[in-house]
């Protein structure tokens, strides 16, 4: 049985030959995630429209990977602007308002490249599959 399993995601990929996540047993880790159009894969302008679609690319990659966003222990995200989390603040308390239910959070400043205002990365535990690990 394989133990790693590589968890890649349609209309999401990187540049580089990596997958969206890697699952060992009940953890995922996931690699950068940006606020890319899973449609059109064109980078918005806004802060707004980029905040919204890192949390499409997280809840595509949950279930992907067999899970859902309430296995996330923790999300770490980095801003071209440190300061302006208005929109980050707006999508996170959508996704998760219950505040005795929600995973860690760390936002740092960055140096964005392609036009990125954010991006972010998580880590969530997971049921144990009962087969074989899934590929998506």
């Amino acid at each position: 049985m394989q133990r790693r399993v590589s968890i890649d995601v349609p209309g999401f990929g990187h540049a580089n030959p990596i997958p969206a996540a890697s699952r060992i047993g009940p953890f995922l880790f996931s690699g950068v995630l940006t606020g890319r159009d899973p449609h059109t894969r064109q980078m918005p302008a806004s802060l707004d429209e980029q905040c919204a679609n890192v949390f499409t690319h997280v809840r595509a990659l949950l279930e992907a990977a067999g899970g859902t966003t309430d296995d996330i222990a923790k999300m770490t995200f980095w801003l071209a602007d440190y300061r302006d989390r208005d929109a980050l603040n707006r999508e996170w308390l959508a996704q998760f308002p219950d505040p005795a239910s929600r995973p860690a959070r760390q936002a740092m400043a960055a140096l964005l490249d392609g036009g990125s205002l954010i991006q972010c990365d998580l880590v969530a535990v997971l049921d144990v599959p009962s087969g074989p690990p899934r590929r998506v």
